[in-house]
């Protein structure tokens, strides 16, 4: 009898399901991989592990192989230096910080930030200077972070090092990065971007493509972090950090991004980085043409579903990120998803109350996307003749409904990160300061971060999440956070 893998079964048995993915990462399985002729790799990646042998180079002085990677990387998109990462943006958001912010010096920092961009501030000391984003009432989610609030913080914190956002969100809403970049350079300061969303804004742009938001490379920014794995065609955990000025001090960067990766990069990462880039210069423009086509499709085709509402009216979209909400009908995102999943072997990245994100990718066939729309025009058939589910409609939810509404947290005060923690129960940490991130993952934005007061607003909506099953990192099994220790 053989041993029990449970990880490996796992992957096994959904793999023989034949799923349709709508989530990370883009490459959407083999296919894309095969059809590009790399179908020896995928075959033999075993024998591919290997460490820094002669002739395979060295991540953190690059000469050969890898450096050529790089090189073709910073070419196609059009930057000064690129940099493959393998320990995915997370370690690329933290060394950029870490390489632009003195320790005990600010950071202008968007409020909904990734939580490695709340790492970087522990581990380097860093203060923020939160930016809060627009929000979009309609479907409880955050937009847009204004430049006129930059402006606005960088004139009341002359002191601050650099500027660091999220563009485009998880839901694809992307912020004016050329307009944010020019306040932000008339300070002098470094603006950082994590655009571990927005890989492929650059290649829709690059093979003229239209009603996409421009790339933060063509907009400006200093630096820009891209989740290669999340859209486009390499491994999970694998991306790239981009230079795109000469404000960036590259010896000190480089020293930082060898303080935080491994000094065991995978090969097999930056292998599927390598082969990656190569699809794109070898089939970029048919492949994103064949995506942008297919979107047109279900764009086309949503219009005539009734009940179906997507996110489309907003500035700055990519369309990419498809955002659905049936809540017109009653159902919402997360019995959505399980109808998806049961009855259709579709799964998507993420829901938001009523709100549903199906993430595609360079990866995503025009089949599996006519397939989404086969699938929600049949949910809405089988709905509107059952008008007992069908309910009032005010904004993304009924007031009524019990579920879950997300909101950001209104502004919470905010003192000095703690030096030494204790841990107290969430329900008796109301006026505590917190030491440590709450994070619902995804998608992975603390509600409440390190030096923020805990509010009892806070401590409802982290209640009514976990009551709902959904994962908060920060809150052991016993139901306790860690709270500053004074």
């Amino acid at each position: 009898m053989a041993i029990r893998t449970p990880v490996q079964d796992f992957l096994q048995e959904h793999r023989r399901k034949k799923p349709i993915s709508f989530h990370m990462p883009g490459h959407k399985g083999s296919k894309l991989y095969r059809e590009s002729g790399y179908g020896e790799f995928l075959d033999n990646f075993m024998d591919c592990d290997i460490t820094e042998i002669p002739g395979a180079d060295n991540l953190f002085q690059a000469e050969s192989i890898l450096r050529e990677a790089q090189e073709r990387y910073a070419r196609l998109y059009e930057v000064k230096k690129s940099y493959l990462q393998i320990n995915g943006s997370s370690g690329a958001n933290i060394a950029a910080m870490l390489a632009t912010v003195p320790k005990g010096r600010k950071i202008i920092m968007a409020r909904n930030c990734h939580k490695s961009c709340f790492n970087a501030l522990s581990l380097g000391d860093i203060r923020p200077v939160y930016a809060y984003p627009e929000m979009i009432e309609e479907y409880g989610i955050s937009g847009a972070v204004p430049p006129e609030e930059i402006e606005k913080l960088l004139e009341e914190n002359p002191e601050a090092e650099a500027v660091i956002l999220p563009s485009p969100n998880y839901y694809g809403i992307c912020s004016d990065i050329r307009r944010i970049a020019e306040i932000v350079h008339r300070h002098n300061k470094i603006l950082i971007v994590d655009q571990a969303h927005g890989a492929h804004l650059k290649f829709f742009s690059r093979f003229g493509i239209k009603n996409m938001p421009p790339s933060a490379e063509e907009s400006g920014a200093d630096l820009i972090v891209n989740s290669i794995h999340k859209t486009l065609a390499s491994l999970t955990e694998s991306a790239l950090l981009n230079v795109n000025s000469d404000r960036v001090d590259l010896q000190l960067l480089e020293d930082r991004l060898q303080a935080i990766e491994s000094t065991s990069p995978s090969y097999i990462l930056m292998a599927s980085l390598d082969i990656n880039a190569s699809i794109i210069a070898e089939r970029g423009e048919d492949l994103f043409r064949s995506w942008a086509e297919s979107l047109d499709y279900f764009y086309a085709k949503a219009d005539s579903i009734r009940g179906l509402r997507l996110i489309r009216n907003i500035p700055e979209l990519d369309r990419t990120k498809i955002n659905i909400s049936f809540g017109d009908l009653g159902i919402g995102g997360a019995e959505l998803e399980q109808l998806l999943i049961k009855e259709y072997g579709i799964y998507i990245e993420l829901f938001t109350g009523d709100l549903v994100m199906c993430m595609t990718g360079i990866g995503s066939t025009g089949d599996d996307i006519r397939k989404l729309a086969e699938a929600l025009e049949k949910i809405s058939e089988r709905n509107q003749e059952s008008p007992d589910r069908v309910r009032k409609h005010k904004g993304h939810m009924n007031p009524e409904d019990k579920r879950r509404k997300y909101r950001p947290l209104p502004k919470a005060g905010l003192q000095d990160i703690p030096v030494t923690a204790k841990k107290v129960k969430l329900t008796e940490a109301e006026g505590l300061i917190c030491a440590s991130s709450i994070i619902p993952y995804p998608p992975g934005i603390p509600l409440i971060c390190p030096g923020e007061s805990i509010t009892a607003e806070a401590i409802v909506t982290i209640k009514e999440m976990r009551d709902l099953g959904e994962k908060v990192i920060g809150i052991n099994e016993k139901g306790e956070i860690l709270v500053g220790d004074n």
